[in-house]
């Protein structure tokens, strides 16, 4: 981790392809959204993902750290 991402935070420019979480496993507060989510490589957040707008969407319920984000990824909000 580089000095500028400890103090201003990840940018979330390095994500993964989106995973669809299918069938009984248990699903992570990212999807839980939309069933599909997509993972910082940087710090290792996870965001939801919308196939049908192929963009990372809001999650109004975005309450712990390891849920959703308030904007998109790069984005100033």
């Amino acid at each position: 981790m580089s000095f500028l991402n400890m103090v201003f935070g990840c940018s979330h420019k390095n994500l993964s392809f989106p995973i669809t979480v299918r069938g009984a496993r248990s699903r992570n507060m990212a999807a839980s959204v939309t069933g599909t989510y997509v993972v910082c490589l940087s710090c290792g957040r996870e965001f939801p993902y919308d196939w049908n707008q192929m963009k990372v969407v809001r999650d109004s319920r975005a309450a712990s750290p390891r849920g959703a984000m308030a904007t998109e990824p790069g984005r100033a909000a």
